[in-house]
Parts: C-alpha cells; sequence; structure tokens
C-alpha cells in the first residue's frame, strides 16, 4: 500500500499466477475449439490407456491414465489447411506427435459441402512412435493436445480478457469516469468444450493447467456433476501468436 495512487502492470500479477500454479496444478487435456480427427489405421473397437505425468515440477503428484481411441478431438486452432512457414501444427500430408501417444499424419480433410469449412481430418498413425516406448526413433517439432472423442466430457469455458481497454482506466475523456474504459469483450464463454475424462467429478475451486492453454478451476457455484465449469485463471503465453505478430509486422499486415 502507498500512500499515493499508483499502477502495478497486470502482467506483473499474471507472472505471479504462473509462478505459484505451475507448482501447485495438475496438468490435464482439455480442447476448447474441438475439431474431430479420425485415426483410419487405428483398430475402430480398440482403447489404450496411456501414462500421463500429474506435473513435472512435482514427481510426488504422480501420473493418471488417458483413454485413446481412433477418434479424437484436438484443437481447431492447431490445423491449418494453408499452413505458413515455422508451422510444426498439423497440416495436410504433415506429422505431429499428441501428448502421450503417438505421431500421426494428416491424409485428408472433410469439409462442410456449403461453407467450405474443415469439420474433420483422417489421419493415420504409426505404432511405433509411442510415448514413452518409441522403437521407430522418429522425432516431429510439433506436439499437440487431444481428447479422445468416446471418452471426452462435455464442458463450460470461460475465458477472461483484460477488464479494461487501457493500463489506467481513470485516463478518461470528455468528463467520463472509469467505467467508460471497461473492455466490453472481457468475458467469451465456450459451451462445446471437451475435457479428459480424469476431470469427472472435479471439485468445485480445483486448479488445473489445460495443457498449452493456461491454468483454469472448477467453478464454485456453477459446476455440477453433470455440468462442469471452468473459468481461466490466466492464459500460458502463446509462442505461434507471437511469431505471427512479428510476421504480420514485417509484410505490413494489420
Amino acid at each position: 500500500m502507498a500512500k499515493r495512487d499508483s499502477i502495478v502492470d497486470i502482467a506483473l500479477l499474471e507472472h505471479c499466477l504462473r509462478e505459484d500454479l505451475n507448482k501447485r496444478a495438475p496438468r490435464v487435456m482439455a480442447v476448447l475449439h474441438p475439431l474431430r480427427v479420425v485415426i483410419d489405421n487405428y483398430p475402430e473397437e480398440q482403447t489404450e490407456e496411456l501414462e500421463a505425468i500429474n506435473n513435472p515440477e512435482d514427481p510426488s503428484m504422480g501420473s493418471r491414465k488417458v483413454p485413446f481411441s481412433r477418434v479424437l478431438y484436438i484443437e481447431r486452432e492447431d490445423f491449418r489447411e494453408d499452413p505458413p512457414k515455422k508451422w510444426f501444427r498439423l497440416a495436410p500430408g504433415r506429422e505431429a506427435r499428441l501428448k502421450h501417444a503417438y505421431i500421426i499424419k494428416c491424409e485428408w480433410v472433410v469439409k462442410d459441402e456449403q461453407t467450405g469449412e474443415v469439420v474433420e481430418l483422417h489421419a493415420s498413425f504409426d505404432p511405433e512412435t509411442k510415448s514413452g516406448g518409441a522403437k521407430a526413433g522418429r522425432k516431429v517439432k510439433g506436439t499437440l493436445h487431444w481428447v479422445s472423442a468416446t471418452y471426452a466430457l462435455e464442458a463450460e469455458v470461460r475465458l477472461y480478457d483484460h477488464l479494461f481497454l487501457k493500463v489506467n482506466p481513470a485516463n478518461v475523456e470528455d468528463g467520463s469516469d472509469f467505467k467508460a474504459n471497461l473492455n466490453p469483450n472481457s468475458l467469451e464463454t465456450l459451451t462445446s468444450c471437451r475435457v479428459e475424462s480424469s476431470l469427472a467429478g472435479a471439485a468445485p475451486g480445483s486448479r488445473y493447467q489445460f495443457l498449452r492453454l493456461g491454468y483454469f478451476c472448477v467453478d464454485s457455484v456453477d459446476s455440477s456433476k453433470r455440468k462442469l465449469v471452468f473459468n481461466q485463471t490466466v492464459s500460458l503465453r502463446d509462442t505461434w501468436a507471437k511469431i505471427e505478430k512479428t510476421q504480420k509486422s514485417e509484410t505490413g499486415e494489420s
């Protein structure tokens, strides 16, 4: 506390949150914008339970089993039909590793006949590339999170952006008060997300790191066994977003 008004950068709070939750929060997989993937050469009726570490920062937190099946969901943004340079995620004819699982290759895509939007990917997997027991000795640069379409749970996820449009909310014009700087898009609610089955019955207030996405807590009021609701605490740094922003800056794109 200080006698004079002062402003502390929100990035400092976010940094402290990451530092704390990185050590305490179990890792899980969640897909916020699902894109269906069918692994054509994986047996239709087969399901594997893959070993997944709960927190690499704290081995005492142990591990869990994650179900793997022929049909999965990945993040829609992890696929590009026409990928730019330095793109290490999925694209037609390209490979990526599924976290805790196998290397897959995108073989072809299915599009909506009316909109042209990609609605499904068809892929192949290399059974010799299983995480923790790979025999092929092959490596790829991209690693994606995923969930099994058969076993994943549907969830609501609330994403929070900065509450104010300016660093100093009191910086207003025309005699307005700080409320003029409120961000009208500070909340985004996603209702068709998928989370891994280990989160069934997650207790209100529980905190998790959604791999590659950020830290989330179970809503203490709205979440239930029938409907899981997660609130974003803080995001993770998005390396690709920085690369893409730099490329647009270099080419003069807005």
